[in-house]
């Protein structure tokens, strides 16, 4: 085992930590200040106002299974989803326009959970998992 194996192991769990940890902030602030709010957003889209509870799964569940990388990629596609969902739902207008402080896009933040979401699907969850990344979805 060279330097190198060690270091893309450290590599998956830093980006796991990351993208789940910070993810997982964005959930706990939702279960404090709740999703009722998203309610008439969902029925708005013609869709029923009890997939905001989806919300739940997406920024506190699958950053939960991606930061101990247990069901590391299926939860990696669940982030993936949620963060898509939020920007057709809540940033649509946002898409194509820059961030009024300092440049970049408007939806920078979501698309680098979602990118980091797609990284952590392709690389598994390495050694430093519960599931060690031997298991088939890990």
């Amino acid at each position: 085992m060279s330097i190198f194996d060690k270091c893309e192991d450290t590599g998956k769990l830093i980006l796991r930590l990351t993208v789940g940890g910070l993810l997982l902030l964005h959930g706990i602030g939702k279960m404090q200040g709740g999703v009722d709010w998203l309610g008439g957003m969902l029925q708005g889209a013609g869709l029923p106002a009890f997939l905001r509870y989806g919300v739940y799964v997406g920024e506190v569940i699958a950053p939960i299974f991606v930061i101990v990388g247990f069901f590391t990629r299926p939860a990696a596609v669940i982030i993936f989803i949620n963060m898509l969902v939020a920007v057709l739902m809540a940033r649509r207008d946002a898409m194509f326009q820059l961030a009024e402080q300092g440049g970049g896009a408007a939806i920078e933040l979501e698309l680098l959970y979602a990118f980091g979401a797609v990284a952590i699907y392709c690389l598994g969850s390495g050694k430093y998992a519960i599931s060690r990344g031997k298991g088939k979805w890990d």
